[in-house]
């Protein structure tokens, strides 16, 4: 018989009232024990995974941030050859991979989130588990969001797509600028 449906349940479960109304409290513990176990080493399975993923996604902000470096030199470069063109392309490719590296830095701030509370509900899983053992001892011893579907919300939408692309024009420009004023060109 299946005492949780969920880890939560192990962690939030009273382990007196369930051995209270048990036919037989010893074989009961025993079911509970055993389920807690499973329960544990799923729980370290999901820290384990939501680790690497924590690490992966680290590593791939570290590598755009090198990448986002590379674009700027590149820039610089250009710039010192008096080719704006090239110059004013790799500050796009420099742009572009700073607006993945702020997508990223979302997602490695959701990963890390969810390491630290699947990390707190397998502490809290292996003290439950502690507890049960200890009783065991014991035991032993006596005995949604809705899409916008008017006309001037998309209207709203393709405004705002067209604003943010003029301001990220005017953005490269403005950096452009900034470099030749710092290289002297």
């Amino acid at each position: 018989m299946s005492h949780f449906s969920r880890l939560t349940d192990i962690v939030t479960c009273n382990l007196s009232s369930i051995l209270a109304e048990a036919d037989d409290p010893s074989t009961t513990l025993e079911e509970i024990i055993d389920e807690m176990r499973a329960g544990v080493e799923s729980a370290r399975r999901s820290v384990k995974t939501a680790a690497a993923n924590e690490v992966r996604i680290h590593e791939e902000v570290e590598e755009l941030s090198n990448q986002s470096t590379y674009w700027q030199d590149m820039a610089r470069q250009h710039i010192q050859e008096k080719r704006d063109d090239k110059a004013r392309l790799a500050l796009m490719r420099r742009g572009e991979v700073e607006d993945l590296i702020a997508g990223i830095k979302q997602q490695h701030v959701s990963a890390k989130s969810t390491l630290h509370h699947l990390t707190t509900t397998l502490h809290a899983l292996e003290a439950r588990l502690a507890d049960a053992t200890r009783r065991r001892t014991a035991v032993s011893g006596k005995g949604e969001v809705s899409p916008a579907t008017s006309t001037s919300a998309e209207g709203h939408v393709s405004d705002s797509l067209e604003s943010a692309h003029e301001e990220r024009e005017q953005q490269i420009e403005d950096e452009l600028a900034a470099l030749k004023r710092e290289l002297g060109a």
